[in-house]
């Protein structure tokens, strides 16, 4: 493959690319509200359409129980890796409305980047694949390995039926490597490779006192308050230093070793940046792990929404009948989503106050963590990859949040998942405003092109399995 020349059809093709992103981008397709049904369906439909156009001769979309999956193959050799693309074409709800400066979707370029939802997480990252694909076919005619496509269309609501739709399709989907355009770079100027996210639990804590909401003068003082409850309950899931003290949470947590420790530390990061940023005072935690570390590599309990009682303006002196918390978790190797929730709902049954009935409900959407042996050799293909395109080597990361499709292609599918995805942290993912680099846009394709190339190097029959 000439570089150069790949290099050249991608600036001229540029205009071509970004208008078909632009379209791609007016699709409202939030997979959250089922208002926006249709919606999906259309942009399914749409991406479908624009991979056969970057050359793949099966595309086909392969329905869920939920949203449809756009699957595609490009088979061009037996003997050569055959590496499974991940994206997804679901976005996040737009709210807050007025805080946008322009259309959540109609997608404006200003300052040298594209805003709109989804120009980052995901359209946008998994559009950049394709521009790269197109180069290659136009060029090279077919690329240096076998490829298949799983675009996913729910993952911005936790990918409910993406493990059994992988089970089933389990046999379509195999591969040697799986490739995924959902994630970001460290920043704008220093590529990153991330080997790692944490995983998921999630729940509802709800408290139940007396039958209905009664006058506080009456009987406040003698009957159970739930929300004093909820809170002594909450309070009571960490200790002073921020550590989890539920019993048995860190049971299976790996001690991360010295190597990885000094691996983060080479990291550029800058923790009073961050905290002014934030608009915080202090950045606590587990004393024993810097701020990085605990995004990285510790587990978590976050307490994410806490409600009960009056909620309106002014005053109500009213004594409420229940009270209600939503938790989640994010997890590291090697814990289990089920051992967490389990080890929480005993922390709850045993420090219940008196007077009060409580339970815990477990959100869908589970996810356990995902950690890539640091040696693999697709790893090297595509830090060579990235090399060539930024001038200096990447750097190696974690992602503090989850990617449940991970864990799924190496417990269902045998294979590892290399994160592959431009945009960078602050390109505002989930907030209003999303933007993405027109210079990450143009550097994420002609990577793609190169990574193909590399990953075509290797030899299918020595990559390592799980």
């Amino acid at each position: 493959m000439d570089f150069t020349a790949a290099d050249t059809y991608l600036r001229n093709a540029r205009d071509r690319h970004l208008e078909h992103l632009m379209a791609f981008l007016r699709i409202p397709s939030v997979s959250a509200l089922p208002a926006h049904q249709r919606d999906i369906a259309d942009a399914a439909a749409w991406l479908a359409d624009r991979l056969r156009d970057s050359g793949a001769p099966d595309v086909r979309l392969l329905p869920t129980a939920g949203n449809p999956v756009v699957y595609g193959h490009w088979h061009v050799g037996d003997g050569r890796p055959t590496v499974l693309i991940y994206g997804h074409y679901d976005v996040q709800p737009v709210d807050p409305v007025a805080e946008w400066e322009s259309p959540p979707f109609e997608p404006a370029i200003r300052d040298g980047c594209v805003f709109a939802r989804g120009a980052t997480d995901d359209k946008g990252a998994l559009y950049i694949a394709l521009a790269g694909l197109d180069a290659v076919r136009e060029l090279a005619g077919t690329p240096a390995v076998n490829l298949k496509f799983l675009f996913e269309g729910e993952e911005e609501i936790g990918s409910p039926h993406l493990q059994s739709f992988i089970h089933e399709q389990r046999e379509r989907l195999r591969a040697d490597l799986t490739v995924s355009a959902d994630g970001s770079m460290w920043d704008a100027e220093t590529p990153s490779i991330s080997i790692g996210n944490r995983g998921l639990a999630a729940m509802q804590i709800d408290v139940r006192g007396a039958r209905t909401d009664l006058h506080s003068g009456s009987y406040g003082g003698a009957v159970p308050n739930p929300i004093h409850a909820l809170a002594a309950l909450l309070a009571g899931m960490h200790d002073p230093h921020g550590r989890v003290s539920v019993r048995g949470f860190y049971d299976a947590v790996r001690t991360p070793t010295s190597s990885e420790r000094q691996q983060i530390a080479q990291v550029p990061f800058d923790e009073e940046a961050l905290r002014v940023q934030l608009g915080v005072r202090a950045l606590p935690g587990e004393p024993e792990y810097t701020p990085l570390e605990r995004t990285w590599i510790r587990p978590t309990l976050e307490v994410n929404g806490v409600w009960g009682g009056f909620q309106g303006d002014g005053i109500k002196t009213v004594l409420p009948a229940e009270a209600h918390a939503k938790i989640t978790c994010r997890l590291v190797p090697d814990q289990d989503p089920d051992q967490v929730i389990g080890a929480i709902r005993q922390h709850v049954h045993h420090h219940t106050p008196a007077g009060v009935e409580t339970s815990l409900t477990p959100f869908e959407g589970k996810a356990r963590p995902y950690l890539m042996p640091p040696d693999h050799p697709a790893l090297a293909a595509a830090a060579r990859a990235l090399r060539d395109v930024y001038g200096r080597d990447p750097i190696w990361v974690r992602t503090g949040g989850t990617l449940p499709v991970a864990d799924l292609v190496k417990s269902e599918l045998g294979t590892w998942l290399v994160f592959f995805a431009f945009g960078e942290l602050d390109n505002r993912a989930h907030a209003p405003n999303e933007f993405l680099r027109l210079q990450s846009f143009d550097r994420g394709a002609r990577a793609y092109v190169r990574l193909f190339e590399e990953l075509g190097k290797l030899d299918a029959r020595t990559l390592p399995v799980t």
